[in-house]
């Protein structure tokens, strides 16, 4: 019985890093070539994820699915989240944004535990300035830098998904959570249609709905029943995994190129959250 619990938690964290790394790349791709803006992937991949969620789901739970006033952290969180991720990878690369997304994560889930007394010790402290330092080191300027406002974008994203994961902890039912939210950020992401410049190609909306769809919608999913099961401090280590992935896909499918600066940033950020996780452990 152990076993079957400790396979079926590895598969889900297989599946929830696979979905995060998937955005990252059906993100950018759908941006690098100009058939979609910003403001309509995030529309159709919100809108999509919730309509799948609502056919999914609506039979099972009827009313249910509808936001309540306990869903709206999660809505908001979820809402600035996908606006704020997609706006910034129209200048980032893929392994570039993933890695400033998830960095801030974890700086935004040790901060709220930080908030609610969770005091950490000097090795956990070594970590979090270790990390801090690897995204000081990527952002600052130089010819390898990227450039600094998507990076800013990007890891207000990141506080935003930090919020939203840690909301997602005393979810319970997790896919009737993630449905609620998906509704109620559909519902906010109706206004950015106002911010549409054109009718995206037929490709762009493609990878928006398999984003909203699949990598969202039942990524979000697999996610919100995996953190129950592990806590934050695993969760912490299940999406460290995540900016490395994400750059294998972007020299995979889209010819990114890794830069030195980056690859030692990375080195730094990952020491640094390694540190606070292995902290947390003991």
């Amino acid at each position: 019985m152990r076993y079957y619990e400790t396979s079926k938690t590895a598969l889900l964290a297989l599946c929830a890093v696979m979905a995060f790394a998937g955005n990252s790349l059906l993100s950018r791709a759908a941006l690098v070539d100009g058939g979609i803006d910003w403001a309509s992937f995030t529309a159709v991949r919100l809108i999509s994820g919730a309509v799948m969620l609502a056919l999914l789901l609506g039979m099972r739970h009827g009313n249910a699915i509808w936001p309540k006033r306990a869903s709206l952290g999660g809505i908001a969180s979820l809402f600035a989240y996908g606006a704020l991720f997609t706006l910034a990878y129209v200048n980032l690369t893929t392994a570039t944004g993933a890695l400033i997304l998830f960095s801030t994560v974890q700086i935004t889930m040790q901060a709220i535990a930080l908030l609610r007394g969770d005091r950490p010790g000097m090795l956990q402290w070594c970590g979090m300035v270790l990390a801090l330092a690897g995204l000081v080191w990527l952002l600052l300027p130089g010819l390898a830098a990227p450039p600094l406002i998507p990076s800013t974008i990007m890891a207000a994203a990141g506080i935003s998904w930090g919020i939203y994961s840690w909301v997602g902890r005393s979810a319970g039912d997790a896919a009737l959570s993630t449905a609620r939210n998906f509704i109620g950020a559909a519902a906010l992401a109706l206004l950015l249609l106002f911010w549409v410049p054109a009718w995206p190609n037929g490709q762009g909306i493609a990878l928006a709905l398999v984003s909203g769809m699949v990598t969202s919608a039942l990524g979000y999913i697999v996610w919100y029943a995996l953190l129950p099961r592990i806590g934050v401090v695993t969760a912490g280590a299940v999406q460290l995994s995540v900016p490395a992935i994400a750059a294998m896909g972007g020299v995979l499918f889209l010819s990114e190129v890794i830069s030195a600066r980056l690859v030692s940033a990375t080195i730094l950020i990952f020491a640094g959250i390694a540190l606070t996780l292995k902290a947390k452990v003991k």
